[in-house]
C-alpha cells in the first residue's frame, strides 16, 4: 500500500472515532459521514485474516487509520515481546497507519498477559526501563509511536515524579509523542485528588500527537474508566481549556462498551469540533451549545 499523506490546516479540526464491528453495516451502506479517520485496536486485527481484516482494508481505501495497541507492555521490566512487534509491523505494512500508539503501562509477566492496563511506578528505575523499551519499539517498527496516559485506581508510595512530569520525561527522553487522554486525566484527578488543569498545563503542546475523549462510570467512591458513556461535561470543559493551546492534532471519540449507533458517535464528535473551532477562532461551526 503506497503511503498517503494527510493535508490539513495547522489549526483545523481532524476528528475520528474507533472502528467497531457493530458499525460495519452502517459504514458499508451509508459511509462515514463527518468522521474523518478511524482508530482500531491493533491486536484485534493482527491475527485476523477474515472479514475484520477485509473491512479494515476497505475502510482504509477512503480514510486514514490509526493503530492503537493494548499489549505492547512498554512498562514491563522483562522487555518487549519481539514476536508481538513483528506481527504489529506486518499490520503496519499492510494498513500504512498515520499513527501507531500504545499505553504507558505494563500488561505481561512471563507468558501471562493481563486484560488490564496496569500503571507503572513513577520512579527513576521505571523511567529508564520505559525509555529503553519505547526506543527499541520505535527502532524495530521504523517509526515514532505515541504513548497514552492511563487511568489508575492505586498509587505507589515510591513515586519520585508526578504522573504528568513522568509522562513528559518519558516522551522527551525516548523521542515518542503523547496520546493525551483527557478523560483519563480527569478520572485520575478525581480518584487521587489533584488539579487536572495543573496536569494539562504541564504537557508541552509540541509533545501532544493525539487527543482521546471518552466517558467514565461513577462508582461512588471512585471513577471507573469504562468507555461506555458519553463524554462528561467536566471532561468537555478540560478539553476546551487544553485545545486552545494546541495546533492541529487528531481528536478521537473513544467508545468500547454499550456502543451506541454510529449517528450518536458523530454527534459527540461534532461537539468536539464545535469546541475546537471556538477555541481556535475558526469559521465554520459556531452553533449554540450548552456544553460550557
Amino acid at each position: 500500500m503506497e503511503s498517503r499523506h494527510i493535508h490539513v490546516n495547522s489549526d483545523s479540526f481532524f476528528g475520528g472515532v474507533g472502528l467497531r464491528p457493530t458499525h460495519y453495516p452502517h459504514l458499508l451502506s451509508q459511509g462515514a459521514g463527518r468522521v474523518q479517520w478511524f482508530e482500531v485496536i491493533s491486536e484485534n486485527y493482527m491475527d485476523s485474516f477474515g472479514r475484520p481484516r477485509e473491512i479494515l482494508k476497505k475502510i482504509r481505501q477512503d480514510h486514514p487509520i490509526a493503530l492503537h495497541g493494548v499489549s505492547m507492555s512498554l512498562g514491563s521490566p522483562e522487555g518487549l515481546n519481539l514476536t508481538h512487534l513483528q506481527r504489529l509491523k506486518q499490520l503496519i505494512h499492510e494498513v500504512d497507519p498515520f499513527i501507531v500508539s500504545d499505553h504507558l503501562c505494563w500488561s505481561k509477566w512471563g507468558a501471562h498477559y493481563s486484560h488490564d492496563l496496569l500503571p507503572v511506578e513513577y520512579t527513576r528505575e521505571s523511567l529508564q526501563g520505559l525509555i529503553g523499551n519505547i526506543q527499541q519499539a520505535q527502532e524495530f517498527l521504523g517509526r515514532q509511536i505515541l504513548i497514552e496516559n492511563v487511568s489508575a485506581y492505586v498509587q505507589s508510595t515510591r513515586a519520585e515524579f508526578t504522573e504528568w512530569d513522568f509522562l513528559v520525561q518519558v516522551a522527551r527522553k525516548s523521542g515518542c509523542k503523547i496520546l493525551l487522554d483527557v478523560n483519563n486525566v480527569y478520572v485520575n484527578a478525581v480518584n487521587f485528588g489533584f488539579d487536572p488543569m495543573e496536569y494539562l498545563r504541564s504537557i508541552p503542546p509540541e509533545l501532544v500527537g493525539q487527543i482521546h475523549l471518552a466517558g467514565f462510570t461513577d462508582m461512588g467512591d471512585y471513577l471507573f474508566d469504562t468507555h461506555s458513556k458519553a463524554v462528561h461535561d467536566n471532561v468537555w470543559k478540560l478539553f476546551t481549556k487544553t485545545s486552545s493551546r494546541l495546533q492541529q492534532v487528531p481528536v478521537l471519540i473513544e467508545w468500547d462498551d454499550d456502543i451506541p449507533d454510529f449517528h450518536f458517535l458523530e454527534q459527540e464528535l461534532h461537539k468536539a469540533e464545535i469546541i475546537w473551532n471556538r477555541t481556535h477562532n475558526l469559521q465554520g461551526v459556531y452553533e449554540e451549545s450548552n456544553l460550557l
